[in-house]
């Protein structure tokens, strides 16, 4: 009745691959929301406190990269949504609850191709967030610097420390954007709450990468499984077709031995 098509139905989902779309879900959820509110706090600091503008034409400047970052956070998103939903939909196929209702010949023979492409597609996402946690690593550190400098800047007494943006790349040697300590714009930075609340954003954002990377060798796993599993009962489809066949050789053997017989006596 109802409560045997409930356990039919709970035995047939991918648990594991459920299990790994959630944490792909949320750590993509992590990286493009709070990446997204950390480098819109990343344009007002620099325009607040380093007095930086927004360059005239064509040109490509800071601004412009953070607009394009905020783009591939977009689509990164989406694309990332679809992947999931289509990984979900994989597990389902290899499971024993579809078997049972579409035979295991017609799984098998399409889910082993599918099953490889998805482990080779999983592979390379999990290199490209690998390098997307490394490169999230980076603002990470140097808002690190810089909050450490708003802690420390109290602790040492008449020291002018100083913040150049030349040293991490964000402006052209030629340009001098600093903020020191004895400045009024520095204090005013430290004091704000953007500075703190983007840092900690980056570092939420680091760790929704990190779980997207988990979640990626998370399905690796499944989805070495799943093929593993349609592979062996791809050769057992084969091992009962030959022996089905076989079996009828050997029927068809007697009935005609047995039809000669029949003939000879009669």
């Amino acid at each position: 009745g109802c409560f045997e098509c409930c356990i039919k139905c709970l035995g047939g989902i991918p648990y594991a691959s459920l299990i790994a779309t959630i944490l792909l879900y949320a750590g993509v959820a992590l990286f493009c929301g709070c990446g997204h509110e950390a480098l819109s706090g990343t344009v007002n600091i620099l325009q607040t406190y380093f007095e930086m503008t927004r360059a005239a034409g064509d040109v490509i400047d800071v601004f412009t990269m953070i607009d394009i970052f905020k783009y591939v956070i977009y689509g990164v998103a989406a694309a990332f949504f679809v992947y999931g939903i289509l990984l979900m939909v994989e597990g389902f196929f290899t499971t024993g609850a579809i078997k049972d209702l579409y035979g295991d010949f017609k799984i098998t023979t399409c889910g082993r191709c599918v099953s490889a492409w998805f482990i080779m597609l999983t592979y390379i996402f999990m290199l490209a967030w690998l390098g997307v946690t490394a490169f999230t690593s980076l603002p990470v550190y140097m808002y690190f610097n810089l909050w450490t400098i708003c802690r420390n800047v109290t602790v040492v007494d008449g020291a002018n420390l100083c913040l150049d943006l030349r040293q991490y790349g964000i402006v052209t040697v030629g340009e001098e954007k600093k903020v020191c300590t004895s400045s009024e714009s520095f204090i005013k930075m430290c004091d704000s709450n953007e500075l703190n609340m983007t840092f900690h954003l980056f570092i939420v954002a680091l760790a929704g990468a990190g779980a997207a990377v988990i979640a990626m060798v998370h399905y690796l796993m499944v989805l070495s499984a799943n093929w593993a599993y349609v592979k062996d009962a791809c050769r057992m489809q084969k091992y009962e077709d030959i022996k089905s066949k076989e079996e009828q050789e050997l029927h068809d053997i007697h009935s005609t031995r047995s039809k000669e017989r029949l003939n000879a006596y009669t």
